[in-house]
C-alpha cells in the first residue's frame, strides 16, 4: 500500500501509522545496540556516578549499588568467561531483527496488522517475564520495573499504530465497497 495510491484521508492515516512504527523501531534498534557494549556502558555509568574503578558494591546503596554490582559482575565474568558476552550479542541481534520485522507494517499496515498485534503481545509479556525471572535471578524490584518499562513504552506506539491501521482498513474497505457497488 503506497501513499501514492491513497486519497488524502488514508494518506494521513498511513503517515500516522508510520510515525508510531518509526518510534517503536528506533526504540528497538537503540535498545539492541546498547546490548552489544554492556560492560563499557556500565563502566561509563559507574564513572559518571563517581565510583572508583576498583570499588565494591557494598560501599554504596540504591541505584549506585546496583550499577557497581552489575559492572563488577560483568568485569569478573567477561575476564574469566568472555564467551558469556555472546549471549548479549544474540540479545542485541534479536532486537535488531525484531525491528526489521516492522518493515512489513510500514509498507502495508493493513495486510501486516498481525505483526503489530504480535508486537503488542510481546510488550505485554515483558511484564510476567520480569516479575517471574527477576526475583529468581536476584534482580531488585526497582530494576524489574525498569525492565517492565520497555514493554510499557513499546506498547503505546504499537497501540497507536494498531488504532490507525484499523481506521485505515475500514476506510479502504468502504472505498472498495463504493467502487464495486457493494
Amino acid at each position: 500500500m503506497t501513499s501514492a495510491t491513497l486519497s488524502p484521508a488514508p494518506q494521513r492515516l498511513l503517515k500516522r501509522i508510520r510515525v508510531w512504527l518509526a518510534i517503536f523501531v528506533v526504540g528497538m534498534v537503540l535498545s539492541g545496540l546498547t546490548a552489544f557494549a554492556l560492560q563499557t556502558e556500565l563502566e561509563l555509568l559507574a564513572r559518571w556516578l563517581g565510583v572508583p574503578a576498583n570499588a565494591m558494591a557494598d560501599g554504596f546503596s540504591g541505584f549506585t549499588w546496583w550499577v557497581v554490582k552489575v559492572r563488577n559482575g560483568l568485569q569478573d565474568t567477561y575476564s574469566q568467561y568472555p564467551f558469556v558476552a555472546y549471549g548479549t550479542d544474540w540479545l542485541a541481534f534479536a532486537h535488531l531483527i525484531i525491528a526489521l520485522l516492522f518493515i512489513g507494517p510500514w509498507r502495508d499496515p493493513v495486510r501486516n496488522a498481525w505483526v503489530v498485534a504480535w508486537g503488542l503481545w510481546a510488550c505485554v509479556l515483558v511484564l510476567p517475564l520480569a516479575f517471574v525471572c527477576g526475583p529468581v535471578r536476584g534482580i531488585p524490584l526497582g530494576w524489574q520495573l525498569v525492565d517492565c518499562s520497555f514493554g510499557v513504552l513499546g506498547f503505546f506506539p504499537l497501540w497507536m499504530a494498531r488504532r490507525y491501521t484499523r481506521e485505515l482498513a475500514a476506510l479502504v474497505a468502504a472505498r472498495q465497497g463504493e467502487l464495486t457497488g457493494s
